[in-house]
């Protein structure tokens, strides 16, 4: 593969990079402060047309693809985390699921608005009991009349309150086997007995929407059905795989703004005389901080590739969630011990960016999910 980026590639990522920069940036410090969501933001990046990168353009799209969307991550992510998180969110679940699953008439009614950036998309797989095991949801949606009649709880949805639809995962049947036949239904947020709260108070991503979601008896028409009924659960897990890519993207990006950080203040701090820049103690840590987000770049950039390709890319998206997550948690962390007693401080942001970035080991698979899956890749069992 050639890793040289396009001339499109290089321009969408220049073009966000200057939105973040000026548009994005300065808000994090308040967005994180009094955990708001930023409705505005999303109205601008939906008119850039960034909330339909990777989709074709008679759908409301860039006519991107999944490259250009990672390197959007990164760039928003930077910036902000919680911005970053809402709106891979947005893409990768609450849009993209509708492109590679839904029918003609539902892009056309469902993926429209969200590409085109006049509305946000959700995606309802979480339960209590049933996080990283997705096999065990309770949720059910029951056929009557030509509707399904839907019911449970979800929790730890990312832009639900914000969102025009929710993708919402439901036990619908068995198979002959007896197991449950899990499917994917597209439910408007307005629906009646829909109820979407936001209780959470978080460590991290504070401005990033995380809603619980409670579903008595909603009624959706049988046209709502999203893929193939039987293959449900294949379908959200080609989902994860590729909401993978963009956590791994969005990880890259927090642990960079990070490293940015601690060099420009390792130039600037002195002690005994020197600014501490010139201490090998200091030039190590800053070393392996900017390797490690080099080496998680590529792992990204490999699995996008892949994907857009459109070959296997299970195990890429994999070890490049499981890597880079872990490394921007630990270059955050000696982002914030390069800073000493003012990386503590919340005026130097550094702070912020380690809260954000733990989550980044547990959303979308936790780390030991994802070792899971590599091994069961690698033939392990």
């Amino acid at each position: 593969m050639d890793f040289e980026l396009s001339k499109e590639q290089k321009m969408i990522k220049n073009m966000v990079k200057d939105f973040a920069e000026q548009e994005i940036a300065p808000k994090a410090v308040e967005i994180d402060r009094d955990a708001r969501f930023p409705e505005e933001t999303f109205k601008r990046m939906g008119s850039l047309g960034l909330l339909g990168i990777p989709f074709p353009e008679e759908y409301g799209g860039s006519g991107g693809d999944t490259l250009s969307y990672a390197l959007a991550v990164e760039e928003i992510g930077k910036a902000c985390g919680s911005t970053g998180l809402s709106y891979a969110a947005a893409v990768s679940l609450g849009a993209s699921p509708i492109y590679y699953f839904g029918t003609e008439q539902q892009k056309l009614d469902h993926l429209l608005p969200l590409a085109s950036g006049q509305a946000l998309g959700s995606f309802g797989l979480t339960e209590p009991n049933a996080g990283s095991d997705a096999g065990g949801t309770k949720t059910k949606a029951e056929l009557v009349d030509s509707e399904y009649v839907i019911s449970g709880e979800k929790c730890w949805i990312t832009n639900a309150q914000y969102a025009r639809t929710v993708i919402v995962t439901a036990v619908t049947g068995k198979d002959d086997k007896g197991k449950n036949i899990i499917s994917a239904l597209i439910v408007p947020t307005k629906a009646e007995g829909f109820k979407i709260t936001s209780p959470y108070e978080k460590m991290g991503v504070r401005g990033s929407n995380t809603s619980e979601l409670i579903l008595d008896e909603v009624r959706v028409p049988e046209k709502n059905l999203l893929g193939d009924p039987n293959k449900g659960f294949k379908q959200f897990l080609y989902t994860l795989d590729g909401g993978r890519i963009s956590i791994a993207a969005l990880a890259v990006g927090i642990a960079n703004g990070a490293y940015e950080k601690a060099l420009s203040y390792s130039k600037e701090r002195k002690q005994f005389g020197r600014t501490i820049s010139s201490f090998q103690a200091i030039q190590f840590k800053l070393a392996d901080m900017a390797m490690q987000i080099e080496l998680a770049r590529n792992m990204v950039w490999k699995a996008a590739w892949l994907k857009d390709q459109e070959k296997p890319f299970t195990k890429e998206s994999a070890f490049a969630k499981l890597y880079a997550s872990e490394m921007a948690t630990r270059v955050c962390n000696e982002a914030l011990q390069i800073h000493g007693g003012y990386g503590y401080m919340r005026e130097y942001e550094v702070e912020r960016m380690l809260r954000d970035t733990k989550l980044m080991e547990i959303g979308e698979g936790t780390s030991e999910i994802q070792r899971l899956v590599i091994a069961r890749q690698l033939g392990c069992f």
